[in-house]
């Protein structure tokens, strides 16, 4: 891998935020299934990042972050009675997605607001840049 320059850099860090997202979305969309056993009830999702150096890490410090895949969770559905509901087990349990969609919105805010740091670093050394040249005039 190579880190070209800041731009590089704020470009995987924003891909890293969407993949986040996509999986924040998933999960959301996914909160209110239910199935008639555990096995094939919906299992929550989380991407795995993993920070990405500049080949002179150690003297330069520069780094960024990639999202190398995405997981599911190793989470128990939430068991419950319900025997008139038609996807009631022979036990009359449903089995619901563990997902604690307030946990999901506060990772999305923050999913959010880095994706939105990464677009201001962008739009400030876009600024700089544009000011430098000017210098000389």
């Amino acid at each position: 891998m190579e880190i070209k320059n800041i731009y590089h850099i704020a470009q995987r860090a924003m891909g890293a935020q969407l993949v986040r997202l996509n999986a924040i979305a998933s999960n959301l969309a996914n909160a209110d299934n239910i199935a008639s056993n555990p096995q094939d009830a919906y299992k929550p999702v989380k991407p795995v990042f993993e920070t990405k150096y500049f080949d002179l890490i150690r003297k330069k410090g520069i780094s960024t972050v990639d999202a190398v895949t995405v997981e599911k969770m190793d989470i128990e559905p939430i068991k419950q009675y319900k025997p008139g509901h038609p996807m009631a087990d022979k036990d009359g349990f449903i089995y619901k997605a563990p997902v604690n969609i307030e946990e999901e919105y506060v990772d999305m805010l923050e999913a959010s607001r880095q994706y939105q740091n990464n677009v201001e670093v962008i739009s400030t050394i876009k600024a700089l840049m544009l000011k430098t040249a000017n210098l000389g005039k």
